[in-house]
């Protein structure tokens, strides 16, 4: 499954357009929280995937 190791950086096109967003409506004045938490959550995901991504493949090469 090749394209599940494109996933990963989906993550992070998530989190910089969140982020992009939560900063233009910071500066209009309105409540950006919720793209805030989009771009954590979605960096969080990228350094998981990213993180078990490498010990499954460690995994396979000893097999």
């Amino acid at each position: 499954m090749k394209i599940l190791s494109y996933t990963k950086y989906l993550y992070l096109v998530v989190a910089v357009l969140a982020t992009y967003k939560a900063i233009e409506l910071w500066n209009v004045g309105t409540e950006s929280y919720i793209f805030i938490a989009f771009a954590v959550v979605s960096l969080l995901m990228f350094l998981f995937r990213r993180h078990y991504g490498k010990k499954f493949e460690e995994r396979k090469k000893q097999e």
